[in-house]
């Protein structure tokens, strides 16, 4: 127990480092609000590869997340849980069933977040599976893609490209437009319309990044950026 109390307190301030110490612009956050204001759920969704951004991003606010079954899981949620993330455990290699019929209990309840990839936990890349469509079509739940990238960051590849931010670096998050689907919509062309919009946002904000250009002074000391995720959420 202690032990990862420990780990995820260690990997908390790694994440706080990487990512507390850079300059973020975020376009469309206010939209969740809105969405929670009206009484809906959202599914806030987001490419594997891209999934540290919103992890950090979205953190602090007791929203919902998802991991899977694996060891790499495993280290997510002791992180997850020290960042005040709920996260489900389960995939479609297991516990997929029982993982699926929390998310729909999850997002029927009114004013709940629930951040998912939806070519995770192992692919294909950017190819999103039935859950997260099956689950928004039941519930009406509102899905909101989302994308976010470094100007700096080291990158790792195993079945997709998963990118993890430098320190001292420029960060572009953009929400983009909401997507609602009722149960009577085709399910393939409801995959299509997710996968369209969240290949467009990952452009748009790899576009918004080539177009930055660092100055010296919009480098933070570790110490006002770490103060800034412990002290709350960045602005809207």
């Amino acid at each position: 127990m202690l032990k990862s109390i420990l780990i995820g307190f260690l990997g908390k301030l790694l994440l706080k480092f990487l990512y507390g110490t850079s300059k973020w612009n975020i376009e469309g956050k206010h939209q969740i609000k809105t969405f929670l204001a009206e009484g809906k759920s959202v599914i806030v969704a987001t490419w594997h590869s891209h999934l540290l951004q919103t992890f950090v991003d979205l953190a602090g606010n007791h929203y919902y997340g998802l991991a899977g079954m694996h060891k790499d899981a495993d280290l997510i949620s002791k992180i997850g849980n020290q960042m005040g993330w709920k996260l489900l455990r389960g995939s479609s290699s297991g516990r997929g069933k029982e993982v699926y019929k929390e998310m729909v209990n999850i997002l029927t309840g009114t004013g709940n977040v629930l951040v998912l990839t939806p070519d995770g936990p192992k692919g294909p890349a950017k190819e999103p599976k039935p859950g997260i469509i099956r689950a928004a079509q039941k519930t009406n739940a509102v899905i909101l893609p989302a994308m976010g990238q470094s100007k700096r960051y080291w990158s790792f590849t195993n079945w997709d490209t998963f990118y993890v931010g430098k320190p001292f670096s420029r960060i572009e998050f953009i929400y983009g437009e909401p997507l609602e689907f009722s149960e009577s919509e085709d399910y393939n062309l409801c995959i299509v319309k997710l996968k369209n919009a969240l290949d467009k946002l990952e452009k748009e904000v790899e576009k918004a990044v080539e177009a930055t250009e660092p100055q010296p002074e919009e480098k933070r000391s570790i110490f006002s950026g770490i103060s800034q995720l412990i002290g709350g959420n960045k602005d809207d």
